[in-house]
């Protein structure tokens, strides 16, 4: 199970130092298959996706993303980008320009959509209970959704924070898990 990564400035801090240094000290202690970079607030977006983008390479990490910027992470030669569930229409262009491709799912039918267009996976969220974000899906229908769309890859994302949460939704074996808080 593939272990994804997504950062945040209230964990990860916008300043490139702390950012550097805490991204680091992550890595360290976590196998992370996928890594993305995550920050709807700061304003120094594009200097600390740089930093994010020598820290993964510093550590090998096989994929990494930019959240929703397609030319940045064209620009910073990020493995790929995680669309948002609103950037639909966006997916042909993200292949095209050889990003692997990652959008953001919260239902059935957003997972049909995202196949149809080629995406490379889906998350599919939220899994367990997290705040502001809808009704949790539960390993039931992380199953389900697994079992019925075999032909994408679906990581399981939304309040996995324990290596509790980690072993039910390693029983739905998804493609992989992502979490923010997970590796903090």
């Amino acid at each position: 199970m593939k272990q994804y990564l997504i950062t945040d400035p209230k964990y990860y801090s916008d300043n490139t130092t702390l950012f550097r240094k805490n991204l680091t000290r992550v890595l360290k202690n976590h196998h992370i298959d996928i890594a993305c970079f995550r920050d709807k607030i700061s304003s120094n977006y594009e200097e600390l996706a740089e930093v994010f983008i020598e820290v993964c390479n510093e550590f090998n990490i096989e994929t990494t993303l930019i959240n929703s910027h397609i030319n940045l992470a064209k620009k910073l030669n990020a493995t790929g980008v995680h669309l948002t569930s609103t950037q639909f229409n966006e997916i042909k262009e993200a292949k095209d320009n050889d990003l692997y491709t990652i959008i953001s799912c919260h239902n059935y039918t957003d997972i049909e959509k995202a196949q149809s267009c080629h995406a490379n996976c889906v998350t599919y969220s939220p899994i367990f209970e997290v705040a502001n974000k809808g009704e949790p899906k539960g390993i039931n229908k992380l199953k389900e959704a697994i079992r019925i769309f075999e032909d994408i890859d679906i990581i399981a994302l939304g309040g996995i924070t324990s290596n509790e949460d980690l072993k039910k939704v390693a029983h739905a074996k998804p493609y992989g898990f992502a979490s923010i808080r997970y590796f903090i």
